[in-house]
């Protein structure tokens, strides 16, 4: 499951969560990441419980999206304990994603 993110559940959802993070920077009139999308709801399902999937519309949390320097859209921030573990901008493929994330997959969940 995807979780929407803003400027207000930012710091709960991402920075406190036990679980490793992985944010979606978009925007509705983007078509890159358009076209990212079900690849983005792809790794939600795959990971559900290992990981967690937010999504964040860069026209409604700009404060969130200039503090983590987001320029270019799609961007993909995994956090982990708080922390930007990895980074990744334009539109990238389900295997380029899981492997960004694979390493911050706590065995036995």
């Amino acid at each position: 499951m995807e979780i929407k993110i803003t400027d207000v559940n930012f710091k709960q959802e991402v920075l406190e969560s036990e679980l490793p993070v992985l944010v979606d920077f978009y925007a509705e009139w983007c078509g890159p990441c358009q076209m990212l999308a079900p690849t983005i709801e792809s790794i939600a399902k795959e990971y559900e419980g290992k990981i967690k999937v937010c999504k964040t519309n860069i026209d409604e949390a700009s404060d969130t999206a200039a503090k983590y320097e987001v320029m270019s859209i799609p961007t993909l921030v995994v956090f982990d304990n708080g922390k930007i573990v990895g980074k990744s901008i334009g539109a990238v493929s389900e295997t380029e994603i899981a492997n960004m994330i694979k390493p911050y997959i706590k065995e036995g969940k």
